[in-house]
């Protein structure tokens, strides 16, 4: 009866990933957007926190005005200052970033302007305006829906753990087997119902940021123009540049971030 501890353990790992599954789903549909929210436009900054976070905005900024002329990102994976007069918090926070020198490569620049009161800000307001996931979807439904995916994993291992388990033969494997499918089942038709009834799931955005997001995508979609390009970029990422320079310059940055991991680690 040793493998007991493990279905024990098993209903304990899924019970509580679904249950603070269902509690960010709960806390997610009680955030009723009132009529500002309805009625508010978002910009191309708000599009982009919601849609990747701080780091998309640092992209969506460097995207922006390299477009204008403002910022050369060079394909070798450096950023130069053409125009250090910054129109907005977010640009002043770039060209801040990059140092007097006014030449950066564009990975540390992107990590520092993520982090600028700037871009704290932005987060903060539209937190309070019920469009934004606190704490970053620390609390969120995808980071729900991850702890259940793990804890289906987990039910899983231990299932084949007792199975492996020496077992007298008054009690049958396939029986065993059956006790572990329940909270098997339990985490996966959990995972069935938050995407059918949510997906797609934001780590950044509540439902009502998403539906503005969405809202924003389908009025750039009938143009094409500087700002359908931008709207993108925010929307999709630096993925989304169809600009092979563009494209080359985010590569580096991509690739010195790995490669700075790597030393570090």
């Amino acid at each position: 009866m040793f493998w007991v501890l493990f279905l024990l353990s098993a209903w304990a790992v899924a019970g509580l990933a679904c249950l603070r599954l269902c509690l960010a789903a709960v806390r997610a549909a009680a955030v009723e957007p009132g009529a500002v929210v309805r009625e508010h436009t978002l910009t191309l900054y708000e599009a982009a926190f919601l849609s990747g976070g701080p780091r998309r905005v640092a992209d969506l900024t460097l995207v922006s005005m390299a477009r204008q002329r403002r910022l050369l990102l060079a394909h070798t994976g450096w950023a130069t200052v053409v125009d250090p007069r910054g129109r907005d918090d977010m640009e002043r926070s770039v060209i801040g970033a990059i140092g007097p020198g006014g030449q950066s490569r564009i990975a540390p620049v992107r990590a520092a302007a993520a982090a600028a009161d700037a871009v704290r800000s932005l987060a903060d307001r539209l937190v309070g305006a019920g469009l934004a996931v606190p704490d970053g979807g620390a609390r969120g439904i995808a980071a729900g829906v991850r702890r259940v995916r793990v804890a289906a994993l987990t039910v899983c291992a231990l299932g084949l753990v007792a199975l492996a388990l020496p077992l007298p033969a008054t009690e049958p494997r396939l029986l065993i087997a059956l006790w572990f499918a329940l909270p098997l089942a339990l985490t996966l038709g959990c995972l069935a119902i938050t995407r059918m009834e949510i997906h797609p799931y934001s780590r950044w955005a509540s439902p009502a940021g998403q539906r503005l997001v969405g809202a924003l995508v389908q009025r750039a979609d009938g143009t094409a123009d500087d700002r359908t390009f931008l709207t993108s970029v925010a929307v999709r990422g630096v993925h989304a540049i169809g600009e092979p320079d563009l494209r080359a310059a985010f590569a580096h940055r991509e690739k010195y971030a790995e490669d700075h991991w790597e030393r570090r680690a």
